[in-house]
């Protein structure tokens, strides 16, 4: 067990977690179930700082996999509006259990290292409903955020009977090469893709690193936060200080 774990509840009338290959054709379909950058994303929106990297350890499925499709007029790369048909989840809600790391890709950042800090104020934001907007996956999609026991209560979801469900090949993440830990990694931006198994309506997700399918997209640097780069840090020298 993580002693900096949070757990959260998001929850919205719509979702889309868009599966690259339903991209080609300008329309947009979503995979059944959320991605591990999708639910990042919402972690990070809901606290994040370039010390910690957040880690996605697992989703319980809480409401039935349902989809509906919405006609779309997006604005064309030329001007003017074009008819898409968008796929999208609807009603859904999810429990999260998340965890951090340092980000020791971030020298800079090691006097703003205090776990307690960072935990607290994760907690807060997951009371307050998060500092940023919360999105399911895209804009359009508005999420709603609120604590929650991960594992108690009655309400186990809507999959707690059904022992296993399989997803097929899937999109799991991007490696920034800020936050690569793999030696092969560094240096790089690198897409990962797994193949996820529900259990009981819980999805347990692989670390990064543990990710063995994955293809490198470009080489890429890391930016150093300092002063002029990152108006915060001075701040986070402060708050550990004192």
């Amino acid at each position: 067990m993580h002693e900096n774990r949070v757990e959260f509840e998001v929850s919205g009338p719509l979702a889309m977690f868009a599966d690259p290959i339903t991209r080609v054709g300008g329309e947009k379909c979503s995979y059944q179930i959320p991605t591990y950058e999708a639910l990042k994303g919402i972690l990070q929106s809901i606290y994040w700082k370039p010390t910690v990297i957040w880690i996605i350890d697992a989703v319980r499925v809480m409401n039935p996999i349902q989809m509906e499709t919405k006609g779309i007029r997006p604005i064309g790369y030329h001007g003017g509006n074009e008819l898409s048909y968008y796929t999208y989840l609807k009603d859904v809600r999810y429990r999260v259990r998340a965890h951090f790391i340092w980000n020791e890709n971030r020298p800079e950042l090691a006097d703003d290292r205090n776990e307690n800090k960072h935990h607290n104020i994760a907690k807060r934001m997951i009371a307050r409903g998060g500092r940023r907007d919360i999105f399911l996956g895209t804009r359009e999609c508005q999420g709603y955020v609120e604590p929650c026991s991960f594992d108690d209560g009655e309400d186990k979801g809507a999959y707690a009977d059904i022992d296993e469900l399989t997803f097929g090949f899937m999109y799991h993440g991007i490696t920034y090469a800020d936050e690569a830990i793999l030696v092969e990694d560094k240096g790089k931006m690198t897409v990962r893709f797994w193949r996820p198994v529900m259990r009981n309506g819980i999805i347990l997700f692989p670390k990064p690193e543990e990710c063995t399918e994955k293809r490198v997209i470009r080489e890429m640097e890391i930016k150093p936060f300092g002063k002029g780069t990152f108006s915060g840090l001075h701040e986070f020298s402060q708050e550990v200080t004192e």
